[in-house]
């Protein structure tokens, strides 16, 4: 993705959330997921085997609401 439409799709996300994000805020969200971008697209390069994954897969417990 460019950086324009890093910027657009913040924008747009800010505006569907409410957020009110100053164009200081947008421009540091949108380093922000850039940055974390590169990282997983790293990390979706290396090949791991079922037995390298370091953490568990969350698995919520069922949700029982409490009677008022």
């Amino acid at each position: 993705m460019e950086e324009q439409d890093v910027l657009a799709y913040v924008k747009a996300c800010a505006r569907v959330l409410g957020l009110p994000l100053d164009e200081e805020q947008t421009a540091r969200v949108a380093t922000h997921l850039q940055r974390t971008a590169a990282m997983a697209e790293l990390l979706d390069a290396f090949a791991l085997r079922d037995e390298d994954e370091i953490a568990e897969v969350f698995c919520p417990a069922p949700f029982r609401p409490t009677p008022h």
